[in-house]
């Protein structure tokens, strides 16, 4: 006669091995009914009858990797062939729209509830056998028992759990028994039948059980472009977040700390909180190292007069007047008379610093006096300034004054050998107030700086009436690698304000693309570079 292990190991052979007990679990030694749940190899004929329709096919997920002493969770889904779902009574039907019938006749798949009403299998069967298990133990009769028309059976670590369900089932179970490293979850899915359950899927998936807490940090600074290729810029602040991989909440009572090294030098730094920021000072490659740390609360073994004493940092030892080895966990006695477990997780990774554009200034703003042949465009120059690294390109976006509605974008290569100080002269067409974004990038970075100007008609001169409002320093952009093949096909993206709003603000955004269909099919610059004098862009 088949076990479960048999069964379960889908013909595998393995040999037996003592495993310690998982609550709730039973041994696959134990003997499999398969006169009423069948067991086909696959390649089995029969399996292409088990279901109408097509093939059902199982997914096995898991929220794995676990820290031992935690619950690992399970959830199998089934997927039915095309057109087929199940409804709230538990049955499976046709999907309307899908099938030649009339879309107020609801057609079955399978109709478990005409099954129940006029058989029940109670009234069929007179010792209720249908409504067990495989190992022969009854089914749970919990509200809404008889829409469960699935019966699930798990096997791992030598063991198997069986339970009943619907189109999907969750479980979890305690990692504490369970050795460290990876394994595997199996699992065979049968529906119900008029005289047997039949076998419909087998799933299987991978987990992992670790005495290491699962962390993983994510790096943020103020309008980084690419957060993943771990490139930073100097003098601007990072943002780590640290997040614990902790989905059955066993660190909840934990006290955690956060040991950082930025590796620059600027020494050890302990946090009880999982966000940070530091500030990197100099140019060049460093080593983040991160170490979390969880004291978690757990009752204490029972003490004889002739075991050891706990010690403050024991980590493991055995028992004096016993036989075998006894596994004591890193553990301290607790002022209230409980113990610890330490656990820790670390986290190691390289980061890149390098200069960048780190802030760009609207020093000056001169309206050029025009000929009255010229006196069709309003040409303004702009004297700019940044600080950090040099910049090989400039960018200007004209915007309405609710720097909403982008009416131009030009982008120019620019040689900047000395000291960051350039002249931008852009045209404007018609009188108004508008909104002007400059932007100076590098390989690097790229970083903005925004004003509003009131223009009049093409024939004044000297300096331009109206208002001329500086928005604030604007933050820095990372911008490393992809930059530098893509910056010419830049997307911007206009800051958010209103022409009342024109005083002090920061953290404005300008990004770029090739997309120009965005902006107006024209722009209105006619002439919007003119280089006939040294300097001006």
């Amino acid at each position: 006669s088949l076990g479960f292990q048999d069964v379960l190991s889908h013909g595998r052979t393995s040999p037996v091995a003592s495993y310690k007990k998982l609550q709730g679990w039973s041994s696959d030694q134990n003997k499999w009914n398969e006169k009423l749940y069948p067991f086909w190899e696959e390649g089995d004929p029969r399996w292409k009858d088990c279901w109408k329709g097509g093939r059902v096919t199982a997914k096995l997920d898991t929220d794995s990797p676990a820290l031992v002493g935690s619950n690992v969770t399970f959830v199998v889904t089934l997927q039915f062939p095309k057109c087929q779902k199940e409804d709230n009574d538990g049955n499976i039907v046709y999907e309307r729209n899908c099938t030649q019938a009339s879309q107020d006749q609801q057609v079955y798949v399978y109709n478990w509830t005409e099954w129940i009403d006029n058989c029940g299998w109670e009234n069929c069967t007179s010792n209720h056998s249908h409504h067990v298990f495989p190992d022969g133990r009854p089914f749970p009769h919990y509200p809404g028992w008889r829409r469960r028309n699935f019966v699930y059976v798990f096997h791992t670590f030598g063991q198997y759990y069986q339970t009943t369900g619907r189109s999907s089932a969750t479980f979890s179970v305690n990692t504490a028994n369970i050795t460290l490293g990876k394994h595997v979850m199996e699992v065979s899915i049968y529906r119900r039948g008029h005289s047997a359950y039949i076998p419909i899927a087998r799933a299987s998936a991978i987990y992992v059980v670790t005495d290491k807490i699962p962390i993983f940090v994510s790096m943020f600074q103020k309008h980084d472009r690419n957060i993943s290729d771990s490139i930073f810029i100097k003098d601007s602040p990072i943002t780590f977040d640290v997040k614990i991989h902790d989905p059955s909440y066993y660190l909840n009572n934990s006290a955690i700390s956060y040991k950082w090294n930025f590796g620059d030098g600027s020494g050890l730094f302990v946090a009880s909180s999982s966000t940070t920021s530091h500030t990197y000072t100099l140019q060049g490659n460093f080593t983040l190292n991160l170490t979390v740390q969880a004291i978690i609360p757990v009752p204490c073994r029972p003490v004889t007069p002739t075991a050891p004493p706990l010690t403050s940092a024991a980590t493991t030892g055995t028992s004096s007047n016993s036989d075998s080895a006894t596994t004591v966990e890193s553990m301290e006695d607790n002022p209230d008379g409980g113990c610890h477990i330490y656990r820790n997780g670390y986290y190691r990774t390289g980061i890149s610093v390098v200069e960048g554009i780190l802030e760009v200034n609207i020093i000056q703003m001169t309206s050029i006096q025009m000929t009255e042949s010229q006196a069709e465009n309003s040409l303004v120059d702009f004297v700019v300034t940044c600080q950090g690294s040099l910049p090989t390109d400039v960018c200007t976006v004209v915007s309405d004054p609710t720097c909403q509605v982008s009416k131009s974008v030009v982008c120019n290569p620019i040689i900047v050998t000395d000291e960051c100080l350039l002249t931008i002269r852009r045209a404007f067409e018609e009188p108004g107030t508008y909104c002007i974004n400059i932007t100076l990038g590098d390989d690097t970075s790229q970083a903005l700086a925004s004003a509003l100007i009131s223009v009049n008609g093409g024939s004044s001169s000297g300096t331009t009436e109206g208002v001329f409002i500086f928005l604030g320093l604007l933050a820095v952009f990372a911008a490393i690698g992809a930059f530098v093949l893509y910056k010419r096909y830049k997307q911007y993206k206009p800051i958010e304000r209103s022409a009342g709003q024109a005083e002090n603000q920061e953290g404005l955004t300008a990004y770029f693309s090739n997309f120009k269909a965005i902006f107006y099919p024209s722009s209105t610059e006619r002439n919007p570079l003119l280089k006939s004098k040294p300097g001006i862009v």
